[in-house]
């Protein structure tokens, strides 16, 4: 079994836990309130921004030149590509710059943020794409399921449409079978360490929707 296949299977009792959480059922059914999707559209602004310096950290750690590119290319989109969706709602909604940049980043946000970049940092090239291989998979399984039941004319159908797509599709096989690329030489000690930090990757999926489900502050 590929480590992704087996990182799957240990976790997938929580993916189904994140897959019909409320905030996610809601949101399905377009009945997610606006404060709760915009605490969570703003945090997720605030997530990409860190998930972008661990890709680029990851970058720094790639062991061939294409990979320097490919991760540098990544982080680029978290930033750049994927902020233009939350971009959107917050023009919709009138939340300009300054209200975005005087909003707190979140216990839950803050959390999973600092887990990445400080796992970016200390850990090796293996164990960094374990850590951040859950954001893409995660948010691409969520986005294919709710797609199939999305209620007509939802709100947050541009949100769907995003991580439904063929293009974050993509993104996700990447990241799988980079990392399981990474995992084929890796040692016990190391598949260990990987598994581990997919696992608490995870858990911090959960609790950001969460978070913003139940607008969480300090």
């Amino acid at each position: 079994m590929s480590f992704t296949a087996d990182a799957w299977e240990r976790n997938a009792a929580l993916y189904e836990t994140i897959r019909t959480m409320p905030f996610n059922e809601e949101l399905a059914a377009g009945t997610l309130s606006r404060p709760r999707f915009e605490q969570y559209i703003t945090q997720d602004a605030h997530y990409l921004i860190g998930f972008g310096r661990a890709l680029a950290l990851a970058a720094t750690k790639a062991p061939e030149p294409d990979l320097i590119v490919q991760f540098c290319d990544a982080a680029k989109e978290a930033i750049v590509v994927e902020r233009s969706l939350h971009g959107s709602f917050f023009a919709d909604w009138g939340i300009d710059a300054a209200a975005f940049e005087a909003t707190p980043v979140s216990p839950g946000a803050h959390h999973y943020i600092s887990f990445l970049v400080g796992t970016a940092f200390a850990e090796p090239y293996e164990v960094v794409l374990a850590s951040l291989l859950p954001c893409f998979w995660i948010y691409g399984e969520v986005g294919k399921d709710i797609v199939k039941r999305a209620a007509p004319n939802n709100p947050y159908q541009a949100w769907i449409d995003t991580y439904a797509s063929e293009h974050f599709d993509l993104a996700v096989r990447t990241m799988i079978e980079l990392t399981d690329k990474a995992a084929a030489s890796a040692s016990p000690k190391t598949i260990d360490a990987m598994h581990s930090v997919y696992a608490t990757s995870t858990a911090l999926e959960f609790r950001f929707w969460d978070s913003a489900y139940k607008l969480e502050r300090w």
